[in-house]
This record gives structure tokens, C-alpha cells and sequence, in this order.
């Protein structure tokens, strides 16, 4: 050991040397060099000769001799030219100059070994751009002509006396081949087209010719990568495509009810590549499942009741069909004066079953069961109730989908801190929503409509009564970019066929706090009993405009009006019109932005606070 010690020690002094033997000494014949191209004024070409050049690519990442740079600018003169004719400019002409000298220059190679840096000089000459003179698309198989003519009859985006580029020669050809294969051509391919220029002319004749192959059906789908989900139901599930004429859109549509199950992770369309013996196309579906089981919570602030905070536990596949059961617990205004005693608490389960139903009315149907316990102290009233629904569900689009069942609410409800009186309500509801927007938590386009009408029968006052509350939302991308977002959002209610005082409190509309009207306390806005409490009304008007703007990285802001009145009738009443206004932050984050917003009333309410903050996860709306 002493004497391994010992050598270890003689040997210490040396590593640096044998480090740096290890390094690769730099080329001593490698030569620097700048490159310069020199604009042609027309941006695209511009783009497309900085691409195409290997001088201006390599320059850094890959040195090179002075040999090897004029055999790498001998290499850019045939592609650049390809760069100008790829811009429609097929009578260019490119130059390439290295320390002023052409390419060819006798004695080049020994003046570059003798500079330091190399200086090279890139000159495009474009010329006229050349037009397409003729135009023919046609089938390279004569039993293909009549699928690529009807795919050809509507503009394709290229037409006789376009620029003769590229880029839009292949995007022609890319949307007539998915035409083809729109029509039912699932083995649709291109075959090699035909362009010939005409210098004389400064034109091309083109030619873009398809192989459309044969119209064919769906096969029975299979479903392949399941391993808790129950095989008939699947089959059942993708059966509709059996027999339908090859779409990529039906094709598309069937993967998403698969992915809308909530059981995978992914879902992917695998097509055949060949037709079966009795001329339909295989099609196959790989899935795979996600775990059966999640756990999670979510948790939100607001100024003047405090926190809020509620926690789940999901299964997402509990007999193998897809059915769901959602178990959930919250917990709100934690910060309320009174302490745990003024809280409201929630426990709730929900059950969606897309099997049940669908063997009786079709795959699009849905059985949804909720059911819940609460307990709620708020400023209108207080109420312990058992609630529960048993709805329907179609699903009539990707985006529309509609619903109805019966609805029970019973319990007890009295003003804040009085005596609360039993109540019984059975009603039936009808209820749609459509969203056509790209995001579910953080939209940036299109609009999303969630209605619900339900005629309902109050036991206790022998009183019929029809709540009916629409809510809709639209966002407009003014940037182009998703940057710049303009978000509107308005509700209408209408408390229908009874007298408000018929009606339990909680049945009627009010409005402020986040959600509605920010900037005024929660329930504030509307009517109010002799004790000057919140008794709700029976119509609702409210109207939201933010403007979404983000500033730096995952950083954002948004400034924002609400606006919000409840009138004591089924009418629309604007008399107590109430606006709040405020400015927010926003951390994106992928599965959503993380929102801080602070709002003043315009006009302050008596005996409302004068301020609101909001915490949540995703926008207001």
C-alpha cells in the first residue's frame, strides 16, 4: 500500500500533461472565412439562399482548408441555383467570389493559403420569374380519370400564370392527394410529375399526375393494446366504421371516441396498407390504457371568504367498460368570520357510464349519475340539501353534445343564521353544450355554449317553475400567434313561471365575486331582504371582456371589465347594473395558467368590501 502511494505521488505532477495530451490540437491548415450574401430584394429567395448554402451553414460548426472551401463553394453554385429555380427564377444565375477572386481563378488556392481569413461573397441573380404556362392533372392509371378530374374540379391552389415555385406546386399535389383519399381512395399516392421549362418563354408546362387506386370500405376494425378494457365493448365501440366508405376524417372521428373514453393514453388509426381479398381496407386501433386510478386536488383563494380547497379520488374504468366513478370532497370560505361553523362543505360522487345505454340507443349515449351532500353557509342563505340526478347524454358532434334526466333536491334552507325550513324539489332537466374552442383550460379561438333549462315542482309550495340560465364565451386570437388573446363571456337567466318568493332561495340568480363580477363580494349584487342580506332575484345579466396578453416566457397579464345585474322579475332589469374592472397575472404552465387577479368595484357598494383578489387554476372563463 506504501509503495502504491508512493508511485500515486510521482505520478500527481504529471496529469496535467496528460491532459493536455488528450486534447485535439487544432488544424494548423484550416482557414476562417466570413460569408456575405448579398440581398436580392425579394425576402422569400433571400430565406431560400441562407438555407441552401453550405458555406453559410458549415461556417462555424464544420472549419475547413483552403482546398476544401473551394471544393464547398463548387458544391453551393448547383445548389443555390436550385434555390433561385425553387423561388420560380429558373434564368439565374449565381456567382461565388473568395478574397474577391472567381471560382476557377488561377493561383486561388495559393492566395487563400496565404490570407489569415478567407472573405466569401455570395451573388444571386434572379432575373424574371418564370409562370406556369400549362396546367394538366390526370391519373397515370386510366381507371384512376374520373376520381382525380372530380378531385381537380374546385381550385387546388395553383393555377395557369402562377410563379413557378415549388412550395406551391407541392401543396397543390399534397391537397389534391387528400382529396383523393377523401373521396375513398385509400391507397391513393402520386406518381412522378412532368415539368418542362421554356426558357424562350420564360414559362413551365406541368404536369402532376396521381395513382388513385381502387374505392374502397372499411373492414371490421380491431382494437389492439387493451388490457383491463373488455373486448366486446370495444368492438362494439369502433363497429359504426364496418362497412362505411374509407374517410380519414370518419377514420379520425372514431379515434377520438376512443380517446374521449378517458381509459387511454393514447390512442392511434393504423390503416392497412393493402386491401383485404374481399376489397375493404383493414383497420386496426393500437390504445394504451392509462392507470386506472388518480388522486388529485385543486385549491383556489378569494379575498373576502378565504380559501378554498377540494380534493378527488377517480377510478376510470370500474367493470371494463369505461365507466367512471369520481368520489370528491370540498371545502370553502374557510375564512369566513364564525370560523369551521361557517364554512361550506361538499361531498359528492359522480358516475359516467358509456355502455349502459348504448346498447338500447346507439354508441353516442351516455349514462351520468351524480349525487352529493352538502352543507353551504353563504351570504344569501343557509342550506343542508342531498341532491341527485340520473341524466342522458348524446353526443350528437366532436363539440356539440346534449343531455336530460330527472333532478331531486331536498332539504333545509333559511336566511343567514335563522331558521332553516324543509324543501322538496323535483324537476327534469335539459341541458347542451357546445365548444368549439382549441384548448380546454386556456382557449385562444372559437366559442363555447352551455345552456340548461329545468321545470321544476316545489312540494313544500305546491309551485311550478322553470330556471333556465344560458352562458356563453368567445375568444379571438388578435395576434396570430396566441399572444394577444380578446375574451367575452355573458350569461342570461330567467326564473320562469312562479313568483320569486315561491321559489327557495337557492333557486335564484345572483351575482359577484369571481366567476360573475369581480371586484364585489360574492352573492351581493341584486335584491336584499329586510335584514339587508342577498335574497336573489329572478333574472340574471352578466358581461365579461378580457384582453390576454403574454409578456415574457410563461409570464402574461390580462385587464378586465365585468359587468353584472339581477333583477327582482323573469325580465331582464338593468337598474342595478354593477361593474368591476382589475388587472391579473397569469404563469402558464402545460396543463394550464395559474391566475392572480385583483378588481375594484367601479362604483363601491355599501357594506360590500372594496377590493377582491382571485387565485385558481386556468382563466376566469
Amino acid at each position: 500500500m506504501t509503495r502504491l502511494l508512493r508511485l500515486l505521488a510521482a505520478l500527481l505532477p504529471l496529469l496535467p500533461l496528460l491532459a493536455l495530451a488528450q486534447e485535439t490540437p487544432p488544424d494548423p491548415e484550416n482557414r476562417p472565412y466570413t460569408v456575405e450574401i448579398v440581398p436580392t430584394g425579394d425576402a422569400g429567395l433571400d430565406a431560400a439562399l441562407g438555407t441552401a448554402s453550405d458555406l453559410a451553414r458549415l461556417r462555424e460548426t464544420a472549419p475547413t482548408t483552403p482546398g476544401g472551401l473551394i471544393g464547398r463553394a463548387e458544391g453551393d453554385l448547383d445548389r443555390l441555383r436550385r434555390a433561385l429555380q425553387s423561388e420560380g427564377f429558373w434564368g439565374g444565375a449565381v456567382e461565388i467570389t473568395l478574397a474577391g477572386e472567381p471560382l476557377g481563378a488561377p493561383g486561388l488556392l495559393e492566395r487563400l493559403e496565404a490570407l489569415p481569413e478567407v472573405p466569401v461573397r455570395i451573388t444571386a441573380t434572379p432575373r424574371d420569374r418564370y409562370r406556369l404556362a400549362h396546367l394538366t392533372v390526370q391519373s397515370s392509371d386510366p381507371a384512376g380519370a374520373e376520381a382525380v378530374a372530380a378531385a381537380a374540379a374546385t381550385p387546388f391552389g395553383l393555377a395557369v400564370g402562377d410563379p413557378a415555385r415549388a412550395a406551391p406546386i407541392l401543396d397543390a399535389e399534397s391537397t389534391l392527394l387528400g382529396r383523393l383519399r377523401d373521396s375513398g381512395h385509400p391507397l391513393a399516392s402520386l406518381a412522378p410529375r412532368e415539368a418542362l421549362v421554356d426558357h424562350d418563354r420564360q414559362g413551365m408546362d406541368l404536369t402532376l399526375r396521381f395513382t388513385p387506386g381502387p374505392a374502397a370500405t372499411f373492414g371490421v376494425p380491431q382494437v389492439t393494446g387493451a388490457e383491463t378494457m373488455d373486448p366486446a365493448f370495444l368492438d362494439r365501440r369502433v363497429a359504426t366504421l364496418t362497412g362505411q366508405r374509407y374517410s380519414p376524417a370518419r377514420m379520425e372521428t372514431a379515434r377520438r371516441d376512443l380517446m374521449g373514453l378517458g381509459v387511454f393514453s393514447a390512442v392511434r388509426a393504423e390503416p392497412g396498407e393493402a386491401l383485404a381479398p374481399d376489397g375493404t381496407l383493414p383497420i386496426t386501433f393500437a390504445v394504451t390504457e392509462r392507470a386506472r386510478h388518480a388522486i388529485g386536488f385543486g385549491a383556489a383563494y378569494e379575498t373576502n371568504y378565504g380559501p378554498t380547497a377540494r380534493v378527488y379520488w377517480e377510478h376510470r374504468n370500474l367493470f371494463g367498460g369505461a365507466e367512471r366513478l369520481r368520489l370528491e370532497a370540498e371545502v370553502a370560505r374557510l375564512g369566513q368570520e364564525g370560523g369551521l361553523d361557517r364554512s361550506t362543505y361538499r361531498i359528492s360522487a359522480a358516475y359516467r357510464d358509456p355502455a349502459m345505454l348504448s346498447a338500447w340507443l346507439g354508441p353516442d349515449w351516455s349514462l351520468l349519475g351524480n349525487a352529493a351532500m352538502l352543507r353551504e353557509r353563504l351570504e344569501a342563505y343557509d342550506r343542508d340539501a342531498i341532491t341527485a340526478s340520473v341524466l342522458a347524454e348524446k353526443k350528437i358532434s366532436e363539440r356539440l353534445s346534449a343531455n336530460f334526466g330527472p333532478v331531486l333536491d331536498f332539504g333545509s334552507i333559511g336566511p343567514p343564521d335563522g331558521e332553516l325550513t324543509p324543501y322538496q324539489i323535483a324537476g327534469i332537466q335539459f341541458g347542451a353544450r357546445y365548444d368549439g374552442t382549441d384548448n380546454l383550460l386556456d382557449p385562444s379561438r372559437g366559442w363555447r355554449v352551455n345552456g340548461t333549462l329545468t321545470p321544476s315542482w316545489s312540494f313544500r309550495d305546491s309551485a311550478a317553475f322553470a330556471p333556465l340560465k344560458v352562458v356563453a364565451s368567445t375568444y379571438l386570437d388578435v395576434s396570430g400567434d396566441k399572444r394577444s388573446i380578446i375574451a367575452l363571456r355573458g350569461a342570461i337567466g330567467s326564473l320562469m313561471g312562479a313568483r320569486q318568493g315561491e321559489v327557495p332561495r337557492h333557486q335564484r340568480y345572483y351575482a359577484g365575486g369571481g366567476g360573475s363580477v369581480r371586484g364585489f363580494d360574492y352573492q351581493s349584487i341584486g335584491p336584499r331582504d329586510e335584514r339587508d342580506k342577498p335574497s336573489g332575484g329572478g333574472s340574471l345579466l352578466e358581461a365579461s371582456i378580457e384582453l390576454r396578453q403574454r409578456i415574457w416566457g410563461d409570464i402574461g397579464g390580462v385587464a378586465f371589465v365585468d359587468a353584472g345585474t339581477v333583477g327582482d322579475t323573469s325580465a331582464p332589469d338593468f337598474s342595478s347594473l354593477r361593474v368591476g374592472a382589475g388587472l391579473g397575472l397569469r404563469y402558464y404552465t402545460p396543463i394550464g395558467p395559474i391566475r392572480a387577479d385583483f378588481a375594484l368595484p367601479v362604483i363601491r357598494q355599501p357594506g360590500s368590501s372594496g377590493y377582491g383578489i382571485y387565485v385558481g387554476i386556468g382563466q376566469a372563463f
